[in-house]
């Protein structure tokens, strides 16, 4: 289902069986001449829209200006870069909405410099975690936590009730340890798995224009290495 083309009664469906809530998050931001502005909100957006197809999710649209940061190129390149704290406080009033609103499932995706924990997924950690521990105190009461009513609260973490549960920020590539992620910036990996989820977004021609460095390993991607990556 479809956020934002929902109807009141399968919303509030989704609500009450904690269909997860499914937000792309990214930024936009120059990845070279022949892949599109948007690549790293696509790939979430366009992955999701294929399990959104398959299980039972809520898919909201993506959340598209985040901190890209000039390291690759900036604004004259298109490139977007958001403050971080500006762009935690959107996330958080997105979310505050939500969560007030009923919902209790939360899953962020974000592929932008998601090899380790950076802005944008820091920003949406901290959105999440601040937002959880007010509402809290908001519906439970201060010290919610020591009353004597709530001495079976840890007992209780493995249920659908559980607030530590509620939010998930997770990159689109698992982070194992002792494993490099399958990840570049326009290269091999990431063209690939840009031209698998959303042909339209990757005009491989064009690589001839690029003079960065980053990007020359694009000239081996595929549609199905970008497939075996999302498989």
């Amino acid at each position: 289902m479809r956020l934002e083309f929902g109807f009141p009664k399968e919303l509030e469906k989704a609500k009450k069986e904690r269909w997860p809530l499914c937000i792309p998050v990214g930024v936009l931001e120059y990845h070279a001449e022949h892949c599109a502005l948007g690549c790293d909100t696509l790939i979430p957006y366009y992955l999701l829209q294929r399990f959104e197809e398959q299980k039972n999710i809520v898919l909201a649209p993506p959340i598209w200006y985040g901190p890209s940061s000039y390291c690759v190129a900036g604004p004259e390149k298109n490139s977007i870069n958001v403050d971080t704290d500006v762009f935690e406080q959107y996330v958080y009033n997105i979310l505050k909405s939500l969560l007030y609103g009923g919902w209790r499932n939360f899953y962020l995706l974000i592929i932008h410099q998601s090899e380790a924990p950076n802005p944008t997924e820091l920003a949406c950690l901290k959105a999440a975690k601040k937002l959880l521990f007010e509402f809290l105190q908001d519906t439970r009461g201060i010290g919610w936590w020591g009353k004597p009513e709530n001495d079976d609260f840890a007992e209780t973490l493995e249920s659908n009730d559980n607030p530590w549960n509620w939010f998930k920020v997770m990159p689109v590539m698992r982070r194992t340890p002792g494993v490099e992620m399958p990840l570049d910036h326009a290269g091999f990996n990431e063209t690939s798995l840009l031209w698998a989820a959303c042909p339209q977004a990757v005009d491989i021609s064009r690589l001839k224009d690029s003079k960065e460095w980053f990007c020359q390993s694009a000239k081996e991607a595929s549609v199905m290495h970008g497939e075996k990556l999302i498989n």
